[in-house]
């Protein structure tokens, strides 16, 4: 579709209780907005291309493909994993009329049971149990979207960057570290503390260790002989 400024948001309860409802039931819309399409058989990057319309969320009707009495949901690289159980979407008109659930899922690169979170998400929606079983085929809706990072958490990335950056100046450059912002002490990173070497202590009586002949030469007790005898001594 081509119709400058036309944006695409329905809700929730137009989501289920008109277009995949029109979908499953057979009805043909006169402007077909969503496109049918094997979601699993691609990577969440190239669901953009295929969709007819969306700027930051698109919408698919996706065949529902079981293994056994679940829904597969694994992709060539990666899969879909739940973040928790259904949730009831109502009628806003009547509260007590359940229109369809909803499923809010996250895609991991990688093979479960472990994998790398990544930031698209998938809101998948479906009709009750009791309209669905009435239909030949099992469809739902799927809106994808990628999760942007949100301004605080931008923040503390940016803080956490130019912490460690300080941190490091702090041991390179003198002048840097002493306009660095103050650091928490367990956040800096100090030098190892060797132990002291040991070594032998001076002491003035040292000279006791030695041969007779060599203590009474010794220049402690010189100063202690008279001149006389000081010389013989050093003959």
């Amino acid at each position: 579709m081509d119709l400058p400024g036309f944006r695409f948001h329905p809700t929730e309860e137009e989501l289920l209780d008109f277009y995949l409802r029109s979908r499953v039931e057979g009805k043909k819309l006169q402007i077909e907005i969503i496109t049918t399409v094997n979601l699993y058989r691609y990577d969440p990057w190239q669901l953009p291309g295929l969709a007819k319309i969306g700027e930051t969320e698109w919408y698919f009707y996706v065949p529902r493909d079981r293994n056994g009495n679940r829904p597969s949901r694994m992709t060539e690289r990666g899969f879909w994993k739940a973040t928790g159980g259904d949730r009831p979407v109502r009628s806003a008109a009547d509260p007590r009329r359940l229109i369809g659930l909803k499923k809010t899922l996250v895609y991991y690169e990688g093979r479960a049971p472990r994998g790398a979170r990544t930031e698209w998400v998938m809101k998948e929606y479906r009709l009750p149990e009791h309209v669905a079983a009435a239909t030949k085929e099992e469809i739902v809706l799927c809106k994808i979207h990628r999760k942007s990072a949100s301004v605080k958490e931008l923040e503390q990335r940016a803080a956490e960057a130019e912490s460690a950056a300080s941190a490091d100046a702090a041991f390179t450059d003198p002048v840097a570290a002493a306009s660095a912002p103050t650091m928490p002490a367990s956040s800096i990173r100090r030098p190892a503390i060797l132990p002291e070497l040991e070594v032998p202590k001076q002491s003035g009586m040292e000279w006791l260790q030695e041969p007779f002949p060599t203590q009474v030469r010794s220049p402690w007790l010189m100063d202690f002989w008279s001149p006389s005898i000081a010389s013989i001594l050093n003959c």
